[in-house]
């Protein structure tokens, strides 16, 4: 079964469920697939990728993970949710159709309004509550993998949804073992799936940003090939496949203010080319929207995602600063 190519055609396998060797498969819908391993485990595990439809290199990468999963090639040690988030815009090739699925999780749905993503919002959401209800694994994991518009400093980095507590330590070991360069800390909830598993579920959550979007076919995923390691040997609980890839020692950052579009007026008053993870010092003007006045706050404050073509309402920005890791820690 070819799981991406069905996916992108809209189509579902002659079977919704197999055997392997290994474990048993259950397609749960378009973009969805169930593996459950044959021997007892404590961990369920969400990989998900393409909630951005023109992030491809991850949907790739996921793709292959799959097939050798299907196929007995690696091994499995974890009840796991495979996640192709958009179908309808990786088909079109397409960040998204209607609205940014990616802000549109675990909110408000009146106030969605129609649109193809606000339906798949809620599939995902119901799709994800079913899995760790028939599961109930005292363990619960979610990496929602991207790729970031423009250049950065990172070629890999993680973003953490705030939490009132530190973040699970297994989560924070193995992010060096993947290759990850930075940890960015969020300082409020937000509509991202990530803050969604993490704050209904109590999931290990995060995004995980890797390299820069491209069209399918142009990913060079040798650039990826630690982040598919890790991801291998953390569904197959291999802890000394992990401790043998080389460990990263990532920046710690927290978000220390949004630059919030508030309408029309919007103006971003920063190079078009400026790479994620640009340092900028105090007083510096970074956005004025009528009223509203971005400056640098804090002595040093990093760039990420700036964005003025986003709605109004959304944010088109984040500024950063550096905290040590061990604000990261896990408190609970």
């Amino acid at each position: 079964m070819d799981w991406l190519a069905l996916t992108l055609a809209g189509q579902s396998p002659v079977s919704t469920q197999g055997r392997t060797a290994q474990l048993s498969w259950h397609w749960r819908g378009p973009g969805l697939l169930e593996l459950i391993p044959h021997e007892s485990c404590d961990e369920a595990w969400v990989i998900s990728a393409g909630v951005h439809g023109d992030e491809t290199a991850p949907i790739e990468l996921l793709a292959e993970l799959t097939a050798d999963w299907l196929a007995g090639r690696r091994p499995l040690a974890c009840r796991l949710l495979l996640i192709l988030g958009n179908p309808a815009a990786m088909a079109a090739g397409r960040r998204y159709l209607d609205l940014d699925l990616n802000r549109l999780f675990d909110g408000p749905r009146a106030s969605d309004p129609p649109g193809a993503e606000p339906l798949r919002a809620r599939q995902l959401e119901a799709a994800v509550a079913d899995f760790w209800q028939a599961a109930e694994m005292p363990i619960r994991r979610h990496y929602d993998l991207h790729t970031a518009i423009r250049a950065s400093a990172h070629l890999r980095f993680a973003l953490l949804p705030a939490q009132e507590n530190g973040y699970d330590a297994a989560m924070l070991r193995w992010l060096p073992s993947a290759g990850i360069e930075a940890l960015v800390r969020h300082s409020a909830p937000g509509r991202t799936f990530s803050h969604f598993t993490s704050a209904r579920f109590g999931a290990a959550s995060c995004t995980l940003e890797l390299g820069k979007a491209r069209p399918f076919g142009q990913n060079d995923l040798r650039q990826f090939a630690q982040v598919k390691a890790a991801l291998a040997a953390g569904v197959a609980a291999d802890a000394d496949a992990l401790a043998a890839l080389p460990q990263t020692e990532p920046k710690g950052y927290r978000v220390s203010q949004e630059l919030r579009k508030h309408s029309e007026a919007f103006v971003l008053h920063l190079p078009a080319a400026a790479a994620n993870f640009t340092a900028y010092p105090q007083g510096t003007l970074l956005a004025e929207d009528g009223p509203h006045r971005y400056r640098v706050q804090a002595a040093r404050e990093y760039l990420l995602f700036p964005n003025a073509r986003v709605a109004p309402g959304l944010r088109a920005g984040l500024m950063l600063t550096e905290i040590p890791l061990s604000q990261l820690a896990d408190q609970a």
